[in-house]
């Protein structure tokens, strides 16, 4: 467990709920507009819609399922970015165009036949309130709709599409192990490759 980067967040106090759940997550769900993007439309000149992802996201999410974490997108949006972006990533579970998150989750849990419990998700609009009350553990990055904010598990220190998936990786990590220790598997050349 790496103490020293779980200290900055007051809603794990040693011991308490959350504590509990963190280390035995099996699946961690992202929304993907205002959690692995800052939430922002760009178009290029021929109206051709472009998506500013973080790379450092890219890490943590090809280094989750390294741990036993397997990776989840449920957005409401559709796009030949993201869809390039989630293959280069290598992620296998994604909805796309979902306006029913409660239904995706639901049909997730059955595929991989894993309790709520097991489950977090990351979420940044009132539409994630469809899944959130569901899981074991909710989180939202620190500029979430108030709603979100007033009832997730945990607020972030990362605003949108500012490394928040990175953020939830190292939570998750942390409860299990030291960090760095948890970061070898990333510093491997054959890392960058799959």
């Amino acid at each position: 467990m790496d103490t020293q980067f779980l200290a900055q967040y007051a809603e794990l106090e040693h011991g308490n709920v959350l504590m509990k759940k963190l280390p035995f997550l099996k699946l961690a769900i992202f929304d993907v507009d205002g959690v692995l993007t800052d939430g922002g439309l760009y178009f290029d000149g021929n109206g051709e819609m472009i998506k500013r992802f973080n790379v450092k996201d890219g890490v943590a999410l090809k280094l989750l399922p390294q741990w036993g974490v397997d990776v989840a997108v449920i957005t409401a949006k559709d796009s030949a970015p993201l869809r390039k972006r989630m293959s280069d990533l290598g992620i296998k579970h994604v909805y796309y165009g979902c306006h029913d998150k409660a239904a995706a989750f639901d049909d997730l849990m059955k595929t991989l036949k894993l309790e709520p419990e097991q489950v977090a998700y990351v979420g940044d609009d009132v539409i994630d309130l469809q899944v959130m009350p569901k899981i074991g553990v909710s989180l939202c990055p620190n500029d979430a709709h108030i709603l979100l904010l007033r009832h997730c598990d945990i607020c972030l220190h990362k605003a949108g599409g500012q490394g928040v998936a990175r953020e939830v990786a190292d939570l998750i990590l942390a409860t299990r192990m030291d960090l760095e220790a948890a970061y070898e598997l990333a510093k491997r050349p054959e890392f960058e490759k799959k």
